[in-house]
């Protein structure tokens, strides 16, 4: 199943698809983050999917599709999780999980705008798999019970500005990664079974193809990574882990950095399909 919030921003519904069809989540809960995932969120859905207690979302082609997790405390993010975005990037392969940050309120929904920062010339993509915590995460025991606090996957796109990342960030990659729009999220929370180590990657900008690879070529897993990251911070429910971006980005310099005008596509197997025009406000 598929867990979403439609409509306005600031006024989403949340809401499930399954079958087909999208039901409406409103008797079950208000909203779509920590609360309802601390409170097995996903298992009321599950059994209310299964007893018929949901009715169908009206009008649902209508509404504007909204991030699928509301408000997360963190969103904690992993740098060059890519051997050969590592590579592009100038950098071997690193021996520990890079971890950095973006900021909550940078995440929007899959096909909002991305707006470039004033006298931006270098903003780039970064089509990411997305954990979703469903449990709480503190120094879980092994990698092996890893997965058993993970709620789900989505897409999103670690959009960067790399002179703000790299130049004027003294390592710190935060700056650079935290403008308003630069987390597109969705469009959905897939909560069903998938194997995280062997799911499809894409992007393209203006419909030409640029990241092209598959999570089998992570170098920490997802297991992992939750499991590394839980040993040196809470993961609360409602949180988000980007995983990192293979190969195909704009810092490569073989492909133009992200202009007024352009669109932005990014697809993950299974998950989905997010699209944004880049414009500048």
């Amino acid at each position: 199943m598929e867990l979403m919030r439609l409509g306005d921003r600031g006024a989403e519904r949340p809401a499930v698809r399954a079958n087909g069809t999208t039901y409406d989540l409103s008797p079950l809960t208000d909203d779509i983050g920590r609360a309802f995932f601390a409170s097995d969120g996903v298992e009321r859905v599950r059994e209310a999917l299964g007893s018929g207690r949901l009715a169908p979302l009206p009008d649902v082609e209508t509404l504007r599709i909204g991030p699928p997790v509301a408000n997360p405390s963190a969103v904690v993010c992993i740098g060059q999780n890519y051997a050969a975005h590592a590579a592009e990037s100038g950098s071997p392969p690193p021996e520990n999980p890079i971890v950095f940050f973006k900021h909550p309120s940078c995440v929007v929904g899959p096909d909002d705008d991305v707006v470039l920062p004033p006298g931006s010339v270098k903003t780039d993509w970064e089509v990411e798999l997305v954990v979703v915590i469903g449990k709480r995460a503190d120094r879980i025991g092994s990698v092996d019970d890893a997965l058993a606090h993970v709620a789900g996957y989505t897409i999103g796109n670690d959009v960067s500005e790399r002179h703000w990342q790299l130049d004027l960030s003294v390592g710190q990659w935060s700056k650079g990664k935290c403008f308003p729009t630069f987390g597109p999220l969705g469009p959905s929370v897939v909560t069903d079974d998938l194997d995280p180590a062997s799911l499809a990657i894409r992007s393209w900008v203006n419909d030409e193809p640029r990241q092209d690879s598959t999570t089998a070529d992570l170098i920490f897993s997802v297991p992992y990574l939750v499991w590394h990251l839980s040993q040196c911070m809470i993961l609360e429910p409602g949180d988000l882990v980007f995983t990192g971006t293979p190969e195909g980005v704009a810092l490569s310099g073989r492909f133009p950095y992200l202009a007024q005008g352009d669109t932005v596509a990014l697809e993950i197997e299974s998950l989905g399909r997010q699209t944004q025009a880049v414009v500048t406000r």
